[in-house]
């Protein structure tokens, strides 16, 4: 009797430790030393988990396009269906252009941030004369503090940039600079999009 329950014990730590390594620790902590916790898309949950406060969405708001080429039913009639209606947006106005034109000493910084809705669009141009910048280009939101945000764009020792967002999330977008040169010099920055609007934050701390 004695050896049968001890047997059960047995077999039942073993279970225990199995579920533990495949189960609990890739799904709680990440943690998948056999492997399995990712074929069972546990590891996923774990890194979708919030590590504390608020969660920041980031959505991918063109994504999903490229099945229009798999879509059935296709003819010169009817069009295909879309499967993600972001890429295209009625606007009420036209979208706005803004010029802003930045001096920074040795070793200077400054921001400048365009307020966007989630999913909104703006392409921008940038250079710099005299010399090269440190620069950073990200997004926050600022309802979740500066905890939260993302970055889209990093360089050193650079002199131009241009490019286009798609916001991934409402919230303010742009740039933080910092002079690397010897000298002074003259960042000239162009924005064209459906920003609500720009914030110049001047020379920082």
């Amino acid at each position: 009797m004695k050896r049968n329950s001890l047997k059960t014990l047995l077999v039942a730590l073993g279970i225990a430790v199995v579920l533990l390594v495949t189960v609990v620790l890739p799904a709680e902590r990440g943690y998948d030393p056999t492997g399995v916790g990712r074929l069972l898309g546990l590891t996923a949950i774990s890194s979708k988990a919030p590590t504390g406060g608020a969660a920041l969405l980031v959505e991918d708001v063109t994504g999903g396009n490229d099945n229009l080429v798999a879509a059935v039913g296709g003819n010169v009639r009817d069009p295909l269906p879309l499967p993600n209606p972001a890429v295209h947006q009625q606007e009420t106005a036209a979208p706005r252009t803004e010029v802003f034109t930045v001096k920074l000493d040795l070793d200077q910084k400054t921001e400048i941030k365009a307020v966007l809705g989630k999913a909104k669009v703006l392409t921008y141009s940038w250079t710099v004369e005299g010399g090269q910048v440190y620069v950073d280009f990200h997004g926050h939101d600022s309802s979740k503090g500066e905890a939260y945000w993302v970055r889209y764009e990093e360089g050193d020792g650079v002199s131009s940039g241009q490019g286009s967002l798609v916001a991934p999330f409402a919230g303010e977008h742009g740039w933080f600079w910092l002079n690397v040169s010897d000298g002074p010099i003259t960042i000239k920055l162009t924005v064209t999009g459906f920003q609500d609007k720009m914030i110049d934050y001047g020379l920082l701390p």
